[in-house]
């Protein structure tokens, strides 16, 4: 993997900072820079209420509104051929934020693998899910839940399984 390490990139979202830590420590372990997806409009503790159905996390994740909006769309995507990708999971499945991520850049050719953070799931139907809404078809790998905080030990174990 030594020979594409200046093509990756770790890409994140994090509502709490759990999945922050993970993220920063995963790109420390594989020397990548990382980059945060951030909503145009923050999450309340109010928005992240999941047992409130009119929240607008569960707006979202029910579809009852649209996507999220980030706060940028200045991700240098181009220049990287493998992007680690990170966010909690909300209702078995990546928050709506990622999806107009992967909606929002031409990831043709890439290869995206997915890790989360999570209180009692798995990924789930996470890559499934993305891949109707990413743009250029690119190959989604199912990487892992990353719970706790991860050793750099772990860390280097999980990279090396998805043999890139």
């Amino acid at each position: 993997m030594n020979n594409v390490l200046s093509s990756i990139l770790v890409a994140y979202f994090s509502a709490t900072g759990t999945t922050a830590n993970v993220a920063k420590n995963l790109a420390t372990v594989i020397n990548a820079p990382v980059y945060e997806i951030k909503v145009a409009q923050p999450y309340t503790n109010t928005d992240l209420d999941w047992q409130d159905e009119n929240s607008r996390s569960s707006l979202e994740m029910e579809g009852k509104v649209p996507y999220p909006e980030l706060a940028d769309l200045n991700v240098p995507v181009k220049d990287y051929d493998i992007i680690f990708l990170g966010f909690p999971i909300w209702w078995g499945t990546a928050p709506k934020i990622i999806n107009k991520f992967v909606q929002s850049y031409d990831l043709s050719g890439k290869k995206i693998v997915l890790f989360a953070t999570s209180g009692g799931s798995g990924l789930g139907y996470t890559a499934t899910d993305l891949r109707k809404d990413a743009k250029g078809n690119p190959e989604i790998i199912n990487g892992r839940v990353l719970n706790g905080n991860p050793s750099v030990e772990e860390l280097k174990v999980f990279v090396n399984s998805l043999n890139l």
